[in-house]
């Protein structure tokens, strides 16, 4: 089974950490310097926090992490289908782990992966440049919404 991955970029790892281990009812499965993350069953999701995310707080990326690799094919033919443009990563190490990535961008450039983890890292790794990924994406029209509601 899938589980949905979110991973925040913040400029306090500690206060972060203590503000979402309340949140969850839960500590981190993993916890290393300006690094947490949190494998929840209820709700499923990989939830990670990172102070290594250029510096930006705020939603980084989304992701769908595969469980095995019948379900990574099925997401690399979805992302296909999607029709975004794709950054094929392969083996990679980020955020601790090893894993196999695909990255996308949807219409207005927010940037998606979909990945398979078969192990812990010592080191936190990278990812791709990423916003280059955004930029080619078919950006929507200019927003002209106010605040979280659309003009009248």
């Amino acid at each position: 089974m899938k589980r949905l991955h979110v991973h925040l970029g913040v400029e306090d790892a500690d206060r972060s950490v203590a503000f979402y281990s309340a949140l969850f009812g839960a500590e981190p499965t993993l916890r290393k310097p300006g690094y947490a993350r949190w494998m929840l069953d209820d709700p499923r999701v990989n939830f990670a926090i990172s102070q290594h995310c250029d510096d930006q707080a705020g939603v980084s990326h989304l992701g769908i992490q595969a469980e095995d690799a019948d379900e990574l094919a099925q997401l690399a033919d979805r992302i296909g289908v999607a029709n975004g443009p794709v950054n094929e990563e392969g083996e990679t190490t980020c955020c601790y782990a090893r894993s196999v990535k695909s990255w996308t961008a949807d219409p207005d450039g927010v940037i998606w992966e979909a990945f398979l983890t078969h192990g812990d890292s010592e080191s936190f790794g990278r990812n791709p440049a990423l916003q280059e990924l955004a930029q080619n994406a078919s950006v929507a029209a200019p927003d002209t919404r106010s605040g979280c509601c659309p003009a009248s």
